[in-house]
């Protein structure tokens, strides 16, 4: 496929699957979407709220969110790039909720050129993911949930098409507070490749939870990502495989909520794999901190969120919700 692309087209490839690294293809579908999961470090598949953003990590928040309930949510990230999403929630039945979602990434107008790099025109590219889900109250701790996603991406005149499921389970307990989850991300495959061969999607098997101390005002969150993933040679920090620790450590994102009401939470993450990353492309010592903050109201919500993917400039992240 590369060696057909015109070569800008290539480096928004490499700076996109940069934050994977990995060989598959769509990775836009691993950028956060949600302010709260962001602030918590990047990647949360458990956090219980009434927060629409959420379920785009985890079908199986989607019982968790309220009757009708539209969340928009929007990030900056490369300069030129706009990357946003939006959800809708349906209550079905007294265990059933439905949700829509939509989400896309579009990277503005770039210079086509050579390998000589002589300009021969400009081209566009864009991302765009489209799901539907559905979500069930197995018993009073269990819930289910499924989202099938249709998945369009077209760089130049080069284009491919996707098809893939999520699959999640949650345990939540809400007398201690306590949640678990396990979620497999990106089941599926290209319909329609780039070029001639048909690469992988950025599949992801992952677990975590979420628990609030019984005493004090926080929540804290840990979640372990590309569980399938443990060959060393696919990381490395200033050129060099990761030690066994480190590996191990690559996997985590973890995150603290402060909650002094209700309606308000202050969040701090920290994201192993993000943090190794840039610090070995030359970032600061901060690389990988993760921060936010929202608040919840009876029909309105808002979170900000703040992080770093790239070593252009950081990025905010921001949500909104209204329930209707």
């Amino acid at each position: 496929m590369m060696k057909k692309l015109p070569s800008a087209l290539c480096l928004l490839l490499a700076a996109t699957a940069q934050a994977q690294e990995s060989n598959s293809v769509f990775n836009f579908l691993e950028l956060p979407v949600s302010a709260r999961s962001t602030a918590l470090g990047g990647s949360n598949i458990s956090l219980i709220a009434d927060d629409a953003s959420l379920v785009f990590a985890n079908p199986a928040l989607l019982s968790s969110v309220s009757d009708k309930t539209l969340s928009l949510n929007f990030m900056t990230y490369l300069q030129g790039c706009n990357v946003g999403s939006a959800a809708f929630t349906k209550l079905a039945g007294e265990r059933g909720t439905w949700g829509v979602t939509a989400q896309y990434a579009n990277y503005g107008k770039m210079d086509e050129t050579t390998a000589d790099r002589t300009v021969v025109g400009s081209f566009t590219a864009m991302d765009l993911a489209l799901s539907g889900m559905y979500a069930y109250n197995l018993s009073d701790h269990w819930a289910g949930g499924a989202a099938g996603k249709f998945i369009y991406s077209r760089y130049a005149d080069y284009t491919s098409v996707a098809l893939a499921v999520d699959l999640g389970l949650n345990y939540y307990d809400g007398e201690t507070d306590f949640s678990f989850s396990v979620v497999a991300r990106n089941l599926g495959g290209q319909v329609k490749a780039f070029g001639d061969h048909h690469e992988k999607l950025p599949f992801s098997l992952q677990a975590g939870f979420t628990k609030r101390l019984a005493h004090a005002p926080f929540r804290l969150s840990v979640t372990a990502v590309d569980l399938t993933r443990w060959d060393k040679k696919h990381y490395f920090v200033s050129g060099e495989e990761l030690s066994t620790g480190k590996l191990l450590m690559n996997h985590l994102a973890v995150g603290v909520d402060f909650l002094p009401t209700d309606y308000l939470y202050l969040s701090l993450g920290y994201n192993f794999r993000k943090g190794n990353e840039m610090k070995a492309a030359g970032s600061s010592h901060a690389a990988g901190l993760c921060a936010g903050g929202g608040f919840t109201l009876k029909r309105f919500g808002f979170g900000l969120a703040y992080a770093q993917y790239h070593l252009s400039a950081p990025s905010l992240v921001f949500s909104a919700a209204y329930r209707m």
